[in-house]
């Protein structure tokens, strides 16, 4: 199938991605998962080359390119060397963190942060999930009050991807309790920021180069110029932020279940059984063109939205509708993969099985299935 989502310049991006990992990346990427850590030199690299960031404004050190085709590249070369902790690390500060930084920070904040992310100095990372809060954003319970020019705040965070490694947190905390849904803030936490702590490195499933931790804040003072645009609109700054991180989950979904279908397509031809191939049963070969017909028509719906999004057209549901879709058909189609691997798919040296492990959080994160299914029932019934 011939797609035309990509341009000459996207696929001479596309060759320098590709040296680079190989160069940097593809070498180190077992070493960081089974130290559970990726080597913090790697982002600054990454950044210099173009990997991330790119959207920043030329003078804060980006390049201020917005056209998402950009990150799709990224995500598919991540993909097809499965260094898919490397790639949720890029993901956070690409899909997550920037977006914020970009759309709401003063000329005074851009100054004082953009520039050591586009360089890879600092990482960033946002902090929404409480103990007993995951896609409910209105249950956050973490506080601030403001005591002078000073916000102090009170709480607890968990499941914060990057918590560790962050040197600039996003923080989403209630800042008026009787303010219902313009009762919530965002603030820009910083590393040394009294009262702040890290709490454990929590030990995952998958991805385990990819650090995710619980964060504590007791009476930690933030500085009232930390404040991330108005007071009291959180909420809607989060809710509008969305798209873009749906988006990501999406892009990362399609480009992993291509890589791991062509490998297992490359394996099948090679694996025997009963003296031949198994490609050449029958049974092998349904299985493989059900995949890959599933596999090119999410493939269609999300080069759509990477066009809506660049564009500004993406909404919520149609971002939502690529999310649970994709996610579920990533989990279902590696798991068949799996499968046709026999023995060896259970095996970590192969990309089947570390895949398997290090993608099953892609229907939770961003908002789980059941949610988005919600979110597109509600506004087919409103």
């Amino acid at each position: 199938m011939d797609r035309q989502l990509y341009t000459e310049d996207h696929e001479i991006y596309r060759e320098s991605v590709r040296d680079f990992l190989a160069r940097e990346v593809e070498p180190h990427k077992d070493k960081w998962d089974e130290a559970r850590w990726i080597d913090r030199e790697v982002f600054a690299k990454a950044a210099s080359q173009g990997l991330y960031g790119i959207q920043i404004p030329e003078q804060y050190g980006g390049s201020g390119e917005t056209d998402y085709r950009y990150r799709m590249v990224v995500c598919e070369e991540v993909a097809r060397i499965n260094a898919l902790s490397f790639g949720l690390t890029v993901a956070l500060q690409d899909d997550l963190f920037l977006a914020y930084l970009l759309d709401l920070t003063t000329d005074d904040q851009k100054q004082r942060w953009l520039p050591s992310i586009a360089s890879g100095e600092k990482i960033g990372a946002l902090a929404m999930t409480e103990p007993g809060t995951g896609s409910d954003l209105r249950g956050i319970k973490t506080s601030a009050r403001r005591e002078g020019n000073e916000y102090i705040l009170n709480g607890q965070k968990t499941f914060i991807s990057s918590g560790i490694m962050a040197d600039l947190l996003v923080v989403a905390v209630r800042t008026n309790p009787e303010g219902g849904s313009r009762g919530f803030s965002l603030f820009v936490v910083e590393r040394d920021t009294p009262g702040f702590e890290r709490g454990r490195k929590l030990d995952k499933i998958g991805l385990p180069g990819q650090d995710t931790a619980e964060l504590f804040f007791e009476d930690a003072r933030v500085p009232a110029s930390n404040l991330l645009g108005e007071e009291g609109l959180g909420l809607q700054y989060l809710m509008g932020h969305l798209p873009r991180e749906r988006l990501g989950v999406t892009a990362m979904a399609l480009a992993t279940t291509r890589a791991i279908f062509d490998i297992t397509v490359a394996y099948c031809k090679d694996r025997k059984a009963f003296g031949k191939p198994i490609s050449t049963f029958q049974h092998i070969q349904f299985e493989l063109a059900e995949m890959s017909t599933e596999i090119d028509i999410a493939e269609a719906y999300v080069d759509r939205s990477v066009r809506a999004y660049n564009d500004g057209t993406l909404s919520d549901v149609d971002a939502a509708k690529g999310k649970w879709f994709v996610s579920e058909l990533q989990k279902r189609v590696i798991d068949r993969c799996l499968q046709l691997h026999g023995g060896y798919g259970f095996m970590n040296e192969y990309a089947v099985g570390k895949a398997y492990v290090d993608t099953r959080i892609q229907t939770i994160y961003g908002g789980t299935t059941e949610i988005m299914k919600q979110i597109i029932g509600r506004d087919l019934i409103a």
